[in-house]
């Protein structure tokens, strides 16, 4: 392609005609087909979400600053409360802050609005392959989402989020509506991961073979596959949970000579696989942040790419684990154990050759790199703090306390969030053809880093203490700790709101700029920024996501191209990306 031709795709094009503008109006938007409109309305859907959850997070801790049932936030919107009702509201926050985190925003944000962005342009395609399946997941994941908040608006739900029976069958609060919420979030899922596995198999740009993709495309398709999988054994669960409850039919209930445990056999086969539906996406985000950030070609790129297939499969065999104290028989949770373990393998291997790939790298301390690093911090907190709990010895002692909640925060939380604004600040100037100020993107980065460890330390301390989680109040021992971890969780707010207003502010404010700010080399940056409404106006050039010695900064252009786009009167360089 001609040089004059990419100034006219990265420049005049952009500023002409591209996805943004290429129709107007709301229902140009709500029954768009394209993967990118799609995409936003996720980002914008599971941010809300967050947002949501959020707040019941911090009213929550807001209750537990005191732990003596004055629950200031509450009585603040309902008026005075008996102790009783205080904490019967607070099972009712602590249970939808659970629920709307897990299904609307975790398990979604990285695949769902993130991956719909990027997957077709990164494989050199024009859309996903089922464009209205893809825009069908999303109305049935603001469906699913609905019921959740009809569920807090008919009587609540207090059964936490993993709806336990028997107390699920029993209590008298809105369990119906928030399954069945979930039951739809789960056909949302499915479709998601049988376009992605679709589109994968079936749409690269040609010559681009499984060793040709860049990881987030792996770790995608390997999240596929557990959607595809998995989220059904959920949707006939939560299926049977309601039937049970309608028609007392006896499957869960013991008065009726049901079986309690059998309910969590089939919530855990799902659920654990669940948290590498939030898990890998992220780590596919990190492979590319930090190649990218680092100009460095990824470290064992082969190794990464099957560790995400190795732990994809090996989720489905450790369900068991969450119930080392359910009354399973000694071999099975022997085996359990040892299976949990060699989880470890192939995460470690990802964290390795992350770090290999930084030692020596041109390491730019931008904003999506903070997060790539946090990540890294983050989740190998999270992992190691894992294996406490699939060995059996010390898992019977902190099994149900904070120790629990605060590692599984450090994986799902510490790691999949900040995966997710890491991903959000690298591919925002892409989407929308705008910069963000970067020094209050790191500052942001920095806050929900020091909040985060601030919330949640101070429970692992706790729950090697014996404190239990779930409790709407404690002994005065623990009294300290959960003002730390309140403060902290008042920080780690404040430094995702300041993310997002950042982001927000750069989309009207922002510096506009060329095609690729970054010097990254995979597909999607070979289009204008933003994209065109069919991604790209030429056949992109297929080569190696991670050369980045064929990438190179044309002055001309203030961006940096292929060497094959370069104009042949100027000399071809290599800068530092400093933005």
């Amino acid at each position: 392609m001609a040089t004059a031709e990419v100034r006219h795709e990265l420049f005049g094009h952009a500023e002409q005609k591209n996805y943004l503008t290429h129709s107007k109006g709301a229902l140009s938007w709500l029954l768009t087909l394209d993967h990118k409109r799609i995409g936003i309305m996720y980002l914008i859907g599971v941010s809300a979400a967050l947002i949501v959850a959020g707040i019941f997070a911090l009213m929550l801790r807001t209750h537990l600053f005191y732990g003596d049932s004055s629950f200031l936030a509450l009585k603040w919107l309902f008026g005075e409360a008996s102790q009783y009702n205080s904490n019967k509201v607070y099972n009712q926050m602590f249970t939808l802050h659970g629920a709307i985190m897990v299904f609307s925003f975790i398990i979604p944000s990285v695949p769902a609005a993130l991956g719909n962005m990027v997957l077709p342009m990164m494989l050199g395609a024009k859309d996903v392959a089922f464009p209205r399946m893809n825009l069908a997941s999303f109305y049935l994941w603001v469906f699913g989402t609905g019921f959740l908040i009809v569920a807090l608006m008919r009587g609540g739900l207090d059964t936490g989020w993993t709806f336990y029976t028997p107390y699920s069958i029993e209590t008298d609060t809105g369990v119906v509506y928030a399954t069945f919420g979930a039951f739809i979030l789960g056909f949302s899922s499915i479709f998601t991961g049988i376009n992605f596995l679709v589109t994968v198999n079936t749409m690269r740009a040609p010559g681009m073979g499984w060793f040709k993709m860049p990881l987030f495309l792996w770790a995608l398709y390997s999240t596929a596959i557990i959607q595809v999988l998995a989220t059904p054994v959920l949707g006939i669960t939560l299926l049977l949970l309601i039937a049970e409850r309608m028609l007392g039919i006896g499957i869960f209930d013991p008065r009726y000579g049901g079986d309690p445990v059998l309910f969590q056999h089939f919530f855990w086969f799902y659920s654990h696989p669940a948290v590498y539906i939030m898990i890998l996406p992220a780590m596919g985000v990190i492979s590319e942040l930090i190649s990218v950030h680092a100009q460095k070609r990824l470290f064992g790129y082969s190794f990464i790419a099957f560790s995400s297939v190795a732990i994809a499969l090996l989720g489905f065999l450790v369900w068991g684990h969450h119930m080392f104290t359910s009354g399973q028989s000694v071999v099975v949770t022997l085996i359990f154990s040892a299976i949990t373990f060699s989880v470890a393998i192939p995460s470690a291997v990802k964290v390795f050759n992350w770090l290999a790939t930084l030692y020596k790298g041109s390491i730019a301390l931008n904003t999506p790199m903070c997060y790539a690093l946090s990540f890294i911090f983050l989740f190998g907190i999270g992992g190691l703090t894992g294996l406490f709990l699939a060995t059996l010895s010390t898992d019977i002692h902190l099994h149900d306390t904070y120790f629990v909640v605060a590692h599984f925060h450090f994986v799902m939380v510490g790691g999949t969030l900040t995966a997710f604004l890491g991903g959000m600040f690298h591919w925002w100037p892409k989407f929308f053809g705008r910069m963000y100020n970067d020094f209050l993107g790191r500052v942001g980065c920095f806050l929900v880093f020091a909040g985060f460890n601030l919330t949640f330390f101070p429970q692992f301390v706790m729950g090697a203490r014996g404190m239990p989680r779930r409790y709407a109040s404690y002994d005065p021992e623990f009294q300290v700790f959960h003002q730390w971890s309140t403060v902290g969780a008042f920080v780690l707010g404040i430094g995702i709101v300041l993310s997002f207003v950042v982001l927000l502010h750069a989309v009207w404010f922002g510096r506009k700029v060329a095609g690729n700010p970054w010097g990254a080399a995979s597909l999607e940056w070979q289009s204008s920024s933003p994209p065109s409404f069919h991604n790209f106006d030429h056949k992109p050039i297929l080569h190696d996501p991670y050369d980045f010695d064929s990438i190179v900064y044309d002055k001309g252009l203030d961006t940096y191209v292929l060497r094959e786009f370069m104009d042949p009167n100027q000399v071809p360089e290599r800068v530092p990306v400093t933005h």
